[in-house]
């Protein structure tokens, strides 16, 4: 479905074989709140080496926005210390894709200790919780 936002996660094994894909939250056509202990929650019940990011723009447009980037750099700073690995971050608009790993544009090291404060993506309101994301784009 293409009418709202989705953000998903796979997990992987040491062979990067993927353990479990899981759709972690689904929202509105321009934000999906995203919950950086759930995806914590269930990498760590599946014992992944590696997770790869990917969601979807209802709008069609597969750039990557200023909020996905700090979405990325959030789940690599929260990832990096456990030993898993963010290795790629895919956002789809219609039929096309975007991967930051073939851009060469996925971080790989973390830029501040993991938090798991709320972030303020885009120009919705931020809610006061403090697990979670507020994923926002404008279209």
């Amino acid at each position: 479905m293409k009418d709202i936002e989705r953000f998903m996660v796979a997990f992987l094994d040491n062979g990067n074989n993927v353990i479990e894909t899981r759709t972690m939250s689904e929202g509105s056509v321009g934000q999906a709140v995203v919950y950086p202990r759930e995806v914590l929650k269930y990498a760590i019940a599946c014992d992944c080496r590696a997770i790869i990011l990917a969601h979807n723009h209802p709008g069609g447009s597969t750039n990557f926005s200023p909020e996905d980037r700090a979405l990325t750099q959030r789940f690599v700073d929260i990832f990096h210390p456990l030993e898993i690995k963010v290795l790629d971050h895919i956002v789809v608009g219609g039929t096309r894709y975007s991967s930051m790993a073939e851009n060469g544009e996925i971080p790989h090291q973390c830029n501040s200790k993991a938090n798991y404060e709320v972030i303020a993506l885009g120009e919705a309101a931020v809610e006061e919780n403090q697990d979670s994301f507020q994923y926002t784009h404008s279209f």
